[in-house]
């Protein structure tokens, strides 16, 4: 694996190192292009990242943002990670940022066929930006799953494998119907940074770092040597 191991005893200045590393990475892409893609997972986990993100010194109106993952909810839903990123990272200058969403408005009832639709149109609005994306910001459940890669679900097995840059899983242990990036998406990225805090996270990644195993789907992005892979460790 061709990354680096970050590991700090203080989550702050964790998320003030790996802010100032995304946006160097995004500099030098919007150097190199003219413009830079950012992936971001959502949940309670990335805020203050996205916080101290949001303050960095870039040309942000030369970036563009989307979801590693989103949930089949409203966007004013208290569990959307649109209306996360909307609040915690799209503020100050990261406002300038172009922000794209995989859907307007959830379906109001959602069965395999719907959510094949869904995610079509997801595919659709993805389908224009420039790929490979530049960083990919990933969390890890104690379930090891990643994205809203998790294990055994409906819709998993395909996400390992298909060719769309999205598909939708449905967790069973979790709540809400998903929209995610597929595992071939994120490993064509540039580069891929996984943020943990914790000890039973730390345990579970000491795990999955042994061999890639579908059982554990972090262990599939942390056992190839397709993409970096920065491990930010709290």
């Amino acid at each position: 694996m061709g990354g680096r191991v970050v590991i700090t005893e203080h989550p702050h200045a964790t998320h003030a190192a790996l802010a100032a590393h995304i946006a160097a990475a995004l500099r030098s892409a919007i150097t190199q292009r003219g413009q830079a893609t950012l992936a971001v997972s959502g949940g309670k986990s990335p805020i203050a990242l996205f916080e101290a993100l949001r303050t960095q010194p870039l040309d942000w109106a030369q970036v563009t943002v989307i979801l590693v993952d989103e949930r089949v909810v409203p966007h004013n839903h208290a569990d959307s990670n649109t209306a996360l990123v909307r609040q915690h990272l799209l503020q100050d200058a990261a406002a300038a940022a172009r922000f794209v969403l995989f859907f307007d408005e959830p379906p109001p009832a959602l069965s395999a066929v719907v959510l094949d639709a869904l995610a079509a149109q997801a595919n659709q609005r993805l389908a224009d930006l420039p790929w490979p994306l530049d960083v990919v910001v990933l969390g890890m459940g104690e379930d090891a799953h990643t994205a809203s890669l998790f294990p055994g679900a409906p819709g998993y097995a395909r996400a390992l494998v298909s060719t769309d840059k999205l598909a939708w899983v449905v967790p069973n242990t979790a709540p809400h119907a998903r929209l995610s990036l597929t595992l071939p998406s994120l490993l064509e990225s540039r580069e891929l940074l996984l943020s943990i805090a914790g000890a039973a996270k730390r345990a579970v990644y000491r795990q999955a770092t042994e061999k890639a195993d579908t059982t554990l789907p972090i262990s599939l992005v942390l056992n190839q040597s397709q993409t970096p892979v920065s491990v930010w460790i709290a």
